[in-house]
């Protein structure tokens, strides 16, 4: 018995010491000129479902703190409507921070907003959206009836007021 239980015990460790992680795995990235997001379900940050439209030209997304905080800087100078009138959306990925924190301290900070910010909370979907060597920057993903036609990589949030005034 207690062989079976030692040998139990080793492919239990065995496996638990795999190379790979569950964020090893390759992922298709689903920002991908010519995918649809239209199956992009996402929360605001009063947990109200909120989905992507048909009229949403243009999506900012934020994979870091940093570039979270400075978008969320930037669009608190603007007016409530600034997103809608422009036929944008802004998504920020908070899944990095532990569900304490999240549940804490960013979700009420993010709900002091009074524009409208769809909420990446879990790691495997973000896995699905964001390119690790590109996390630092200001993703802005054009799109046409939810089919992405362009992606930029933007270093400051000057850069998302010009996009976003070019129609």
């Amino acid at each position: 018995m207690k062989k079976i239980v030692f040998a139990l015990l080793s492919v239990l460790v065995f496996l638990g010491c795999s190379s790979k992680s569950a964020s090893d795995v390759e992922i298709e990235s689903k920002l991908v000129v010519n995918n649809s997001l239209e199956k992009l379900a996402l929360s605001d940050q009063h947990a109200k479902p909120t989905p992507i439209t048909k009229e949403t030209q243009k999506i900012i997304f934020a994979f870091s703190k940093d570039v979270g905080h400075d978008c969320n800087d930037f669009l608190a100078t603007k007016d409530a409507n600034f997103l809608a009138e422009h036929n944008a959306m802004f998504v920020a990925d908070v899944s990095a921070a532990p569900s304490m924190i999240r549940s804490m301290f960013i979700m009420p900070g993010l709900r002091d907003f009074e524009h409208t910010i769809l909420v990446i909370d879990e790691e495997e979907i973000s896995n699905k959206y964001k390119i690790a060597d590109k996390a630092e920057k200001i993703v802005l993903v054009s799109l046409e009836n939810f089919i992405i036609t362009k992606i930029e990589y933007l270093d400051t949030v000057q850069e998302i007021e010009a996009n976003l005034q070019q129609k």
